[in-house]
């Protein structure tokens, strides 16, 4: 059941959104240049590399040496408002049609979070991605790393269509909030280094 409700509103969303979609695409080009879309490798289900697809919303500004600057220096007031509304997580809609996510389902993060997670933390694991999850509608960039992988275990652990339903409601209520899109005193969130 949870498959077919993904595909059913991931490719009606992708209908209702395409010609939005061809405005952010021309918009973001014009803002912050080629390429439009941000991929990179992410884990799926038990771990399994999938490549994920997002909006840019940073600039490719680079130091004397060749390396990226900070995400603050390269995180412009443009690509905050595509954050902010979550306009960027709208390519991962492919991601959910393809079946590398879901709608509702714990954040897939970095590959080389995987190592770093406790046995217990690695339980988030156990179930596909998510454009978005419980964690997510309860404090989202704004609490703990700690804090997050409770919630996606907690996920895991109680998961029902029922509360899929719930967290993809609360989660346009947290959109038009805008809340939780930073951690404090960081440009987007900052890199998880493992728990004490």
């Amino acid at each position: 059941m949870k498959r077919l409700f993904d595909v059913a509103v991931s490719f009606v969303a992708l209908l209702v959104l395409l010609p939005f979609i061809g405005i952010f695409y021309v918009w973001i080009r014009k803002m912050l240049g080629s390429p439009v879309f941000f991929k990179q490798e992410r884990p799926g289900l038990h771990g399994k590399p999938f490549t994920l697809y997002k909006f840019r919303t940073m600039s490719d500004d680079r130091d004397e040496y060749g390396e990226l600057l900070p995400d603050a220096v390269r995180l412009t007031s443009f690509g905050k408002r595509l954050r902010a509304l979550s306009i960027d997580e709208i390519p991962q809609l492919f991601n959910v049609l393809k079946g590398d996510i879901s709608l509702v389902g714990p954040r897939p993060l970095l590959m080389e979070y995987l190592p770093l997670y406790t046995a217990e933390q690695a339980r988030r694991q156990n179930v596909k991605p998510g454009i978005t999850g419980w964690a997510q509608v309860n404090g989202r960039n704004a609490i703990s790393w700690e804090e997050k992988f409770i919630l996606d275990v907690w996920y895991v652990d109680h998961r029902s269509f029922w509360l899929d339903l719930k967290i993809i409601f609360l989660t346009f209520a947290k959109v038009v909030k805008s809340e939780g899109i930073s951690q404090q005193g960081q440009a987007t969130v900052q890199k998880f280094r493992g728990s004490l």
